[in-house]
């Protein structure tokens, strides 16, 4: 079971990671796009990554009972972790980014993990 939860957070940093990673890629825009045109932006981001994740981790860090259920763990816990990001950027007076809200990091990591759930092995 340790096994487990060791696999369930080591997926859950890698998508964080990549999403704090790329947060600078949104700082040389000024106006923000619509949040549709958001998510989708991120969702193929997502995708992109997560394809790219496949060349440094192509095994699937999830134990294979476990791979659906991180599908839904993993995006909703990545999702929490943005949004508290942004939370704490809102107090602290720093620009919130659309990666900050919940729905966005949820739709990036939802596309990361999809893509690491069919194609790693």
């Amino acid at each position: 079971m340790l096994e487990v939860l060791f696999e369930l957070l080591g997926e859950f940093l890698l998508q964080v990671v990549a999403e704090l990673g790329f947060r600078g890629l949104a700082q040389p825009f000024e106006r923000q796009p619509s949040l549709w045109l958001a998510a989708l932006s991120y969702a193929v981001l997502g995708v992109v990554l997560g394809g790219l994740s496949l060349l440094v981790f192509p095994h699937s860090l999830i134990a294979p009972q476990w791979r659906f259920a991180n599908l839904i763990v993993s995006p909703l816990l990545a999702g929490l972790a943005m949004h508290a990001l942004g939370r704490w950027r809102e107090r602290h007076g720093r620009e919130v980014l659309r990666i900050d809200r919940f729905g966005c990091g949820v739709v990036f990591a939802l596309g990361f993990a999809l893509v690491r759930y069919h194609f790693a092995n």
